[in-house]
């Protein structure tokens, strides 16, 4: 296999000068620079990237870690990750997870191993405290409120925006509410965070038989419509997990020849704008981009992103002639 040296040799220049030319730098004439790149032609010489990164300290890799790209969550924060690494030298490198805890305990293994120069958690299976002692190999960025755990953190804060969606429905007389999340309140900050503005505004915790776990595609929502319909749960409204979800709750209940209740959609989706649904806008691309920010600077702190709560604009009247 063709090295350093081999060039070196059979150009007659230095092995210090050949690797300046390699690496595109300085205090190279034109004329040796030319006479180098003949050799390197002629032998097919490619340099070995994981020996230059090892050589240099960095790889210019960051990591993201994604469960899964099945909901508008995951695919915003990326959105956002890629646009920033765009105007920067980095690659990004999709780790997929599934919140299995062995896998996303190999990343950071393979952070420890300088695999990465940063990895970037949109989501986790493994807890923060987990998650933060690894900080000593490189820098690691989630995507939530991290709270008391002092790891670097970019996020939306949704709670108030939350309450402000669960006042909306206590002024319109709703009671009865349902809730859609991807995961249940124990292992996701989302759903806590629904839980406790529920709780904040009605001065109860929500219906158990009312929310719905497991909802990721609108596939799942209408799963979730057909259950609350067979049920016979009567709802006034429902607190989607987005607004494409919201879409496969009214195919379930018009399906079933029925109104569908009162829907609040999130993620702020075209399919919202075109129902007319409010919505909360996450501004999650914003998240990601901040989070990659921080993960390639290795900064410390959190980066809080307030929510909006956006209601359709109301229908203009029809003038009649």
């Amino acid at each position: 296999m063709t090295n350093i040296r081999d060039i070196a040799q059979l150009s007659g220049y230095s092995i210090s000068t050949v690797s300046r030319v390699l690496n595109h730098q300085n205090y190279v004439s034109d004329k040796t620079r030319a006479a180098i790149q003949q050799v390197i032609d002629q032998l097919d010489y490619v340099p070995n990237a994981v020996a230059r990164d090892l050589s240099r300290g960095k790889t210019f890799n960051v990591g993201v870690v994604l469960p899964h790209a099945d909901h508008p969550y995951f695919t915003q924060l990326l959105h956002g990750i890629m646009q920033a690494a765009f105007s920067t030298n980095y690659r990004v490198v999709l780790l997929p997870s599934k919140y299995n805890a062995t896998l996303e305990l190999q990343y950071l293994e393979d952070l420890r191993q300088k695999a990465y120069d940063a990895l970037i958690f949109t989501s986790h299976g493994l807890p923060l405290t987990a998650l933060n002692r690894y900080r000593r190999y490189g820098p690691i960025v989630v995507c939530e409120n991290p709270h008391d755990c002092p790891i670097p953190a970019a996020y939306a804060e949704r709670l108030a925006t939350y309450q402000d969606a669960f006042e909306l429905l206590k002024q319109r007389g709703y009671r009865h509410i349902g809730i859609l999340a991807s995961r249940p309140a124990p292992v996701s900050a989302t759903c806590q965070a629904m839980v406790t503005a529920h709780h904040t505004v009605f001065g109860t915790d929500p219906a158990p038989e009312l929310m719905r776990t497991d909802v990721t595609t609108p596939s799942d929502a209408q799963r979730a419509g057909d259950y609350y319909i067979t049920q016979h749960l009567k709802l006034d409204a429902i607190l989607t997990n987005g607004d494409d979800n919201a879409v496969g709750l009214r195919r379930a209940y018009h399906q079933h020849h029925q109104t569908p209740p009162f829907l609040i959609g999130q993620e702020h989706q075209l399919s919202g704008e075109v129902l007319g649904l409010p919505t909360i806008d996450h501004h999650f691309v914003e998240v990601g981009i901040k989070a990659f920010d921080l993960a390639v600077s290795g900064q410390t702190g959190n980066i809080a992103i307030a929510s909006q709560l956006l209601l359709p604009d109301p229908q203009p009247q029809i003038k009649r002639v």
